[in-house]
């Protein structure tokens, strides 16, 4: 069987599904995944087709206007602002991607589709082609449920119906702004291709109502799994792409590794924000206060080697996969891919989140004790760093938590298991896993 998936975002909205490709093509599948072309190499170096995705919109996102924006929206309302905002500009990227995800598809033909949210043409191409598809998301956020509110708005003290109520609204709002940002682009794709005209906006359900099977690629151990969610929408555990047995340590990382206690790793992925040298600054300021090792991830402004004291490392690269089980503890932005790569390796974690799900993370992981209270990056200061640095890395109840929750994830096969469900849902042939 051929699969076919799309995506869009930065690495961590890539990795995992490559990491599910490679489980897909190990029992016999070929898989073709399709995204922004910056991703290109990365892909086809794992052994998986390449389907071409313009970068226009990783561009906008990179710039310093798409790092302002990541740094200045904390809520949804914002979202919506600064939708509205650059809808002249986003408009025709995203209409560029819809018609890359559908070059691709007419080209391999592929026997099933998952997508991620952010490349919503998914069910519209699978429908045009008369084939099975499946939404494949890092994060809780679009299935309703009576037991939570949707991440982007605040838990209120609801008890009862009105409380029940209130978290199904939730996620209805949150379909509303998906259905702002690409009801119209969607709308004008389906009557151009000759299919039946949608009722509402929704990437959950086919024109007929159907419910499109949802894959949820997190652990049940870090974020619950509503019990009244429908039968073909499951939280499968995490999907890791293990790179540990052939990566190899440059001298110098492991000559620092090995001089002295475990150090604090600190990155911020791709996002340093409209001011990476400020935060380089905390950043070094509170490990030296919290008298700890540190170990810098790129992204920091032009800061150099050179810069630091002998304490602290200025990282390249190394997979998380090798290199967090030899550390005291993370610091991070709260991605999903980086919370999940710390903790399966039992590291006590700091969030330092800008926007989008980030918070949330940050908030599951100080609710489950194995790490610090979430701290935003507006308000990240050397003090409060450094306090939390010290806090996860003296505390023996957030280690020994910590250290629980790795094993569980361990444990886990969420490859294995969403395999399982994608196979039952092509011998189906239906929607349905």
């Amino acid at each position: 069987m051929h699969v076919l998936i799309l995506t869009l975002g930065s690495r961590g909205d890539v990795q995992p599904y490559v990491a599910l490709g490679k489980g897909l093509q190990a029992v016999g599948h070929t898989v073709t995944l399709c995204t922004s072309s910056r991703f290109e190499s990365f892909i086809t170096e794992h052994g998986l087709n390449y389907g071409y995705m313009d970068d226009a919109m990783m561009q906008l996102m990179d710039s310093m206007q798409g790092r302002e924006l990541m740094e200045d929206v904390t809520n949804l309302w914002e979202v919506i602002k600064a939708t509205r905002r650059l809808s002249k500009q986003v408009a025709p990227l995203q209409q560029k991607i819809l018609q890359d995800c559908w070059d691709v598809a007419q080209t391999i033909h592929p026997d099933l589709i998952l997508f991620h949210p952010k490349t919503y043409g998914g069910p519209h191409i699978a429908e045009k082609l008369g084939i099975p598809v499946i939404l494949a998301m890092p994060l809780p956020m679009l299935v309703p449920t009576a037991e939570q509110a949707n991440m982007g708005f605040p838990k209120l003290p609801l008890g009862g119906p009105l409380g029940r109520w209130y978290n199904q609204l939730t996620y209805q709002i949150t379909n509303l702004f998906f259905a702002f940002s690409a009801g119209k682009l969607v709308k004008d794709w389906r009557a151009e291709h000759h299919l039946p005209r949608q009722s509402k906006f929704d990437l959950l359900h086919t024109h007929t109502g159907e419910q499109i099977p949802v894959l949820h690629c997190y652990s049940r151990h870090v974020a619950l799994e509503p019990t009244d969610w429908p039968e073909n929408v499951i939280a499968s555990g995490y999907w890791f792409l293990d790179q540990q047995t052939t990566w190899k340590p440059p001298e110098d990382l492991q000559a620092f590794l090995n001089s002295g206690d475990a150090p604090v790793y600190v990155g911020f992925g791709s996002m340093a924000g409209r001011d990476p040298e400020r935060l380089a600054h905390i950043v070094i300021g509170a490990l030296q206060r919290a008298r700890v090792r540190g170990i810098l991830a790129t992204g920091w402004g032009g800061l150099s080697a050179d810069d630091l004291p002998k304490t602290i490392f200025k990282l390249e690269q190394a997979p998380h996969d090798w290199l967090f089980p030899q550390m005291a503890a993370v610091v991070h932005h709260g991605g999903a891919g980086t919370t999940a790569a710390g903790l399966r390796a039992g590291c006590p974690t700091i969030i330092c989140p800008f926007f989008g799900d980030q918070p949330f993370w940050g908030q599951r992981v100080h609710e489950l004790g194995v790490g610090s209270e979430p701290i935003p990056q507006k308000k990240l200061t050397v003090e409060n760093l450094a306090a939390a640095i010290q806090t996860v890395t003296t505390l023996p109840t957030i280690q020994q938590k910590a250290k629980a929750l790795g094993e569980k994830l361990r444990q886990e096969d969420g490859i294995a298991r969403a395999i399982a469900l994608l196979n039952a849902c092509l011998e189906d042939d239906t929607t349905s896993i």
